[in-house]
């Protein structure tokens, strides 16, 4: 096997071994294997959003604190008195007229 190159390629390496049998690391043909460059938007199709893992749930935790933060606030608003009389004469004057 003198003169010749061979590759080796496991899940987290690929190393190229030289004529006289020292291993060097290959250069990979993709940046996608590569997580710093995969967040710098460098991958092979330099398509920033392609890579958009995560954001779904991002989506809903931003969402749900919106609920949550205005269910706070409607909690708030309930607990005062006149809000609390505004809605009993409303329920009052409604069951009034239907009935």
């Amino acid at each position: 096997m003198h003169g010749t190159t061979t590759s080796h390629s496991t899940a987290s390496s690929l190393t190229t071994t030289s004529p006289n049998g020292t291993a060097h690391a290959a250069r990979e043909t993709s940046a996608r294997r590569d997580p710093l460059a995969r967040r710098l938007g460098l991958g092979a199709s330099g398509d920033r959003a392609a890579d958009d893992r995560g954001a779904a749930t991002a989506e809903y935790a931003i969402a749900t604190m919106a609920a949550v933060g205005f269910a706070s606030l409607l909690v708030v608003i309930m607990q005062s008195d006149e809000v609390r009389g505004i809605l009993t004469d409303l329920v009052r004057t409604a069951l009034t007229v239907g009935g």
